[in-house]
């Protein structure tokens, strides 16, 4: 199947233009930089008036199936921003469609399943075996069309969701405060949960590979649902599979002389910062709950570090800003870092604070490594 995917890109992969930032990389893997890089989650979304104009009156997930629409929304950021990286646009949830389920973005409620998974015999509806080629082709599409029209300016993040949080929408049928009815799976049905698991696991690990075909140049997963988990669960339903995803993703890319870094990115789970730290990624995303020198001890060093201003913090005025941004760069040091926020951008931000934002992570982290 992969073999099938590299064979479709390959001839487009050789001819994407010269990388001209790669500091995004290079803190990713732990070495020096001029600065610290800068990203947000959700930096292509509803605070740009573009972003909203660009959307109007169209569907979401088609929207996510027009490769020309993902590339302009991915490339709307990096036309006000000094982002050092690109993140395709597209959602976590196309997942679960490649797999045979119906999801809908529906107006002022959001990502709603229609027909959820009710008990362990729905698992049936699901494609055991996904061509993620066919059913995913069109986020590949975009990522290639992506990194030609980036012309080199900085590299592109693909990114999945993880199958903890892919399953738990899957079976709540949409947001939940309490995930009650996935937890329930979890300690009724412990078999048919890892089953559900493993299903997803091999998708995500096909559809990152075709990702890395398609021109991805780093990637990122989304254990949104972390927090929900206490940490014995958390290690036993998701864990397990992160590493799996993990492992399995590079043993192949290495197959094929391939090096690209993983990020994983576990909302709330702070029980699991040594865990994550040992999971064959290479960057563990932080959100603002954990303090940055704590989470620089607990990783011991073994990984790059990406986060974790608290959203909110957008905000307040730009000064404040950007002394947040210059305390949260002394507690987590200038090298193994990726600055972000410590979870996406909201609807209401104002661009001119993001922007205040990324001109505070290059302004100081520049000063202090030259006075190193």
């Amino acid at each position: 199947m992969i073999a099938g995917i590299s064979h479709i890109y390959n001839g487009l992969y050789s001819d994407f233009p010269q990388l001209k930032n790669d500091t995004f990389l290079r803190a990713a893997r732990g070495e020096e930089t001029q600065h610290v890089p800068v990203w947000c989650m959700r930096q292509a979304g509803r605070y740009l008036p573009e972003f909203r104009e660009s959307r109007a009156g169209k569907d979401f997930f088609e929207t996510c199936r027009s490769p020309e629409a993902c590339c302009e929304l991915t490339l709307q950021p990096l036309r006000r921003f000094s982002f050092d990286a690109a993140i395709i646009f597209s959602d976590i949830l196309v997942v679960p469609q490649a797999m045979g389920m119906d999801v809908q973005m529906v107006p002022g409620k959001g990502p709603t399943f229609p027909d959820p998974l009710k008990d362990p015999e729905d698992l049936q509806r699901l494609r055991v075996k996904v061509d993620v080629n066919t059913e995913l082709g069109y986020v590949f599409r975009a990522i290639t069309l992506t990194r030609h029209k980036l012309e080199g300016k900085v590299p592109l993040i693909g990114f999945t969701g993880a199958p903890w949080t892919l399953m738990s929408y899957m079976i709540e049928g949409g947001g939940s405060n309490t995930h009650s009815k996935a937890k329930r799976w979890l300690y009724q049905h412990p078999e048919a949960s890892h089953m559900l698991l493993r299903m997803l696991t091999d998708v995500i690990v096909e559809y990152l590979l075709g990702q890395v075909a398609a021109g991805a140049q780093a990637l990122q997963v989304f254990e949104s649902h972390a927090g929900i988990l206490g940490p014995a669960e958390f290690k036993e339903f998701s864990l397990l599979y992160l590493r799996d995803i993990a492992r399995r993703v590079k043993d192949k890319l290495k197959e094929d002389g391939q090096d690209v870094p993983m990020i994983v990115f576990a909302k709330d789970a702070h029980y699991g910062v040594e865990d994550l730290s040992q999971s064959h990624y290479e960057v563990v995303g932080l959100d603002w709950t954990i303090d940055p020198r704590s989470a620089r001890e607990r990783t011991g060093g073994k990984v790059s570090l990406q986060g974790n201003m608290d959203p909110c913090a957008l905000y307040a005025p730009k000064e404040r800003i950007s002394d947040i941004v210059h305390k949260m760069l002394e507690g987590f040091g200038t090298r193994g870092y990726i600055a972000n926020l410590g979870h996406g951008l909201y609807p209401d931000m104002d661009p001119e604070h993001v922007g205040a934002f990324v001109q505070a992570v290059h302004k100081h982290s520049k000063q202090m490594i030259e006075q190193k």
